[in-house]
């Protein structure tokens, strides 16, 4: 049996915290192990080691989701923030991406999607709400970088395949190369790209209509 997913709840209001605790407390593989009023206290617990993902608000008080979301990408990379918020305004989403959310979902989401998202952003996936995948692609978010051009064919393959939601690990075996291999053309992509991680490369590849490519 696979160890559970590490969350930590940071929402400022404190019946929202106690349902999404609730809620996250119903799915198979989650468990709670922290929750926070405002942005520095969801940093704090994620500094005190022992959390996956990050379930973030992005309007709270003493420090904001998306600054939180910006500690949290620059110092514990490998903790995942997924957002959870009211609002999916083009500039909300564009921060929170821009800061290194890995997903984006609107309070709206059921506890299956929420579940979902939790389990694809912990294994390094992007997973957004439907109404912000359609203003992704729509291009409405300003973009990840300028430029672009230079893409190896096995690049912009590796970009696809990304883009649909794909694991390293799935991506080596797709394409019959090794993760080390993968992870290479990842970092080179990203470079010629200008993108920081899989969340902006996921909106490069849609702008470009990669993504959509056969």
């Amino acid at each position: 049996m696979s160890d559970p997913i590490r969350v930590v709840v940071a929402d400022d209001q404190q019946v929202v915290r106690e349902g999404l605790e609730a809620l996250l407390g119903l799915i198979d593989g989650v468990e709670v192990v922290g929750a926070a009023a405002n942005g520095l206290a969801a940093v704090e617990l994620v500094a005190g080691g022992n959390v996956d993902v990050v379930l973030m608000d992005l309007r709270m008080p003493v420090l904001d989701g998306t600054e939180a979301t910006a500690r949290i990408a620059a110092e514990f990379p490998d903790v995942a923030v997924l957002v959870l918020t009211t609002y999916a305004d083009d500039a909300s989403i564009a921060n929170a991406l821009r800061a290194g959310a890995r997903g984006y979902l609107t309070k709206d989401a059921g506890r299956a999607e929420i579940g979902a998202a939790l389990r694809s952003t912990a294994a390094g996936q992007s997973t957004f709400d439907p109404e912000v995948s359609k203003r992704l692609i729509a291009g409405l978010a300003p973009s990840a970088g300028a430029g672009g051009d230079g893409l190896t064919a096995r690049e912009t393959e590796v970009l696809r395949l990304i883009a649909r939601g794909l694991s390293n690990p799935e991506i080596a075996g797709k394409l019959f190369i090794s993760e080390a291999t993968v992870k290479t053309h990842i970092n080179n992509t990203f470079a010629k790209i200008g993108a920081r991680h899989r969340a902006e490369a996921v909106r490069y590849a849609y702008r470009k209509g990669i993504a959509s490519d056969s």
